[in-house]
């Protein structure tokens, strides 16, 4: 192989979706005839590093700015102090940061990694990418600029030769692998469960769910569900902070959807019990452990792609290949250009239409794809996290999680939900289902001289059940110390965990602090109760060791929260800060969208 072509790309990814970006560079990658590995960061053997010659570095940063799992190793040997300045003098490389700007430490992963890579003496091939969830239309707003711009950077530095010139990128981009329709007569059975390798990951098991309660109540406008699931004794361990990680499935709603949409593809005749063949076509792009062996379409659609996404641009790219009608080729052509990406919006990320709804809109691309191309169009179902709600020396051999359904109206006539949260509210008594545990981003003190400081609206208070349980039951904490801050819509609607909550403060285990919005003529949001608290709040913080955490809707209050203690520390000319606090693990949050 010419080394020149030669383009490793390495990702750190703890759900799924750095490993689908880089898989994406890595197809993109032969516009421009390069070949080379796409795999884990931690995979690549870190000593053949010095010996490469362009590098694209995808990653993620996890909970207060964390490495992700199959990172860390090549993580802490870049970080080692004796490397000499010039290791990676013949290196270029790129990174391409995934994150969410409702954190402190912002992609801090790929800005860290960045800065590495030119002090150990490696040259930038481009800006650095910071792709951000928050973004109206996600993190691709960031993502498929900054790939475009990677090529052109790529064409202009080290420009083709030997007579090679570059594939039209109007074409087709090969597939990942080979696929095959075999006939239908075969012993698998439609019911059967893919292959799955999440039992293969550290500290996983199978979990029995035992109870599966509304904590919501019946007229209340948002079904929240308190599981719990009983495990094998020492199959798992957890600590307070860390999250419980779930792969749901499709209902089957959707996978009726699925088939249907088929019934009218000119390229293929497939059924659910159509068994198909996944094969690699280059050692660089293997195939995935859930499809190494043959599996039926059903299987593939039930329990392998995500029918309920919300596409990106990529796909609208990959479908206007395939229409042959000209309407449709013009407006999927639109939707790929930076000009057309507020009527992309408009369409696709603000009414939240799935891959499903977007294949029935543009019937002429959906007539055309082909078997491979399915697996182009469709990403694999990623695992979801749950901030674990119980404690592990309370609630013995269980685990327990706070799940808000999913479920919404957008201008689409069909409400949108939840895959996840809808799939495991559906779970019944005795139900068994494949889990593992993960660091979360919460890191709890165990100290009895320590105060800590929680504000938990809704679900959010799910990580504060599961540290306040663990550290009265280990003396590590009491109504003096802990202070939890609740908030939600109603007393009566959605106080969830209420008779744990009411028993702790009866005990003198905790102080707590309620929120109701809709109870009184005026709303009251945590954020107010903080400002009126501020002399009992300052107190804390002027204490020897004092932590606050937050947790909850990334949209406005973890803002509103943070303003408030910025205001308390500063009106009171408090030798610390927020942002002191928060480099020194003093002031957490762990926010989703």
């Amino acid at each position: 192989m010419d080394n020149s072509r030669r383009l490793l790309i390495l990702y750190g990814s703890q759900t799924g979706c750095a490993k689908e970006v880089a898989e994406r560079i890595w197809r993109e990658s032969k516009w421009l005839h390069y070949s080379g590995p796409v795999m884990a960061i931690d995979d690549y053997p870190i000593d053949k590093l010095i010996f490469e010659k362009k590098i694209v570095f995808v990653c993620s940063t996890t909970g207060q700015g964390d490495q992700p799992d199959n990172m860390k190793t090549t993580w802490k040997f870049l970080l080692r102090k004796n490397l000499p300045s010039s290791s990676l003098t013949d290196v270029e490389f790129a990174v391409l940061g995934l994150g969410d700007s409702s954190y402190a430490k912002f992609n801090h992963v790929a800005k860290k990694l960045y800065r590495r890579l030119i002090q150990l003496g490696g040259k930038p091939l481009c800006n650095i990418g910071l792709a951000d969830d928050q973004h109206d239309i996600g993190a691709f707003a960031v993502i498929d600029p900054w790939i475009d711009n990677l090529w052109n950077v790529l064409i202009e530095k080290h420009p083709l030769t030997d007579g090679l010139t570059p594939i039209d990128r109007n074409s087709l981009p090969p597939p990942k692998w080979n696929v095959h329709a075999i006939s239908s007569n075969s012993t698998i059975q439609t019911n059967e469960k893919l292959p799955n390798n999440d039992l293969l990951k550290p500290n996983s098991t199978i979990v029995t769910c035992f109870s599966n309660t509304k904590t919501t109540a019946e007229n209340h406008f948002q079904d929240v569900r308190l599981l719990k699931f009983e495990h094998s004794e020492n199959s798992i361990n957890y600590s307070p902070g860390d999250v419980l990680m779930v792969r749901p499935v499709n209902s089957e709603a959707s996978v009726n959807n699925f088939f249907q949409l088929l019934n009218d593809n000119k390229k293929m005749k497939l059924n659910p019990t159509t068994i198909l063949n996944v094969a690699q076509c280059s050692n660089d792009m293997p195939v995935p452990y859930n499809l190494c062996k043959q599996f039926t379409l059903y299987q593939c659609a039930k329990y392998y792609w995500d029918l309920n996404i919300i596409p990106n641009r990529y796909t609208f790219q990959l479908l206007s290949y395939f229409t042959d009608n000209v309407l449709e080729k013009e407006k999927l052509k639109e939707f790929t250009t930076p000009e057309g990406q507020d009527e992309l919006y408009s369409y696709c990320n603000r009414p939240r239409r799935t891959i499903l709804e977007v294949l029935t809109d543009f019937p002429h691309a959906t007539a055309n794809l082909t078997l491979e191309y399915l697996f182009e169009i469709f990403s694999p179902i990623r695992p979801r996290a749950f901030s674990i709600a119980s404690a592990p020396s309370v609630h013995i051999n269980e685990i327990h999680l706070l799940v808000a359904v999913v479920t919404y109206k957008t201008k689409l006539l069909a409400k949108r939900i939840g895959l996840c949260s809808t799939w495991l509210a559906s779970l019944n008594i005795g139900d068994q289902i494949p889990v593992w545990i993960q660091k979360g981003a919460f890191k709890f003190p165990y100290s009895q001289s320590c105060n800590v400081i929680m504000i938990g609206p809704g679900t959010g208070v799910a990580p504060f059940r599961s540290f306040v349980h663990e550290a009265v039951v280990n003396k590590c904490g009491n109504a003096k110390t802990l202070h939890l801050y609740f908030g939600a819509r109603n007393r009566l609607g959605d106080f969830h965990c209420v008779d744990d909550w009411e028993k702790l403060v009866v005990d003198e285990k905790l102080s707590l602090y309620t929120a109701f919005s809709r109870d009184q003529d005026h709303k009251i949001y945590v954020q107010h109760i903080l400002e009126k608290n501020e002399e009992e709040l300052l107190k804390l913080l002027s204490s020897n060791e004092c932590y606050v955490f937050v947790a909850g809707n990334a949209k406005d209050m973890p803002t509103a929260v943070r303003n408030v203690f910025v205001n308390i520390l500063t009106k009171n000319k408090h030798l610390n800060t927020i942002d002191m606090m928060e480099t020194k693990g003093f002031y957490q949050t762990e926010t989703w969208s």
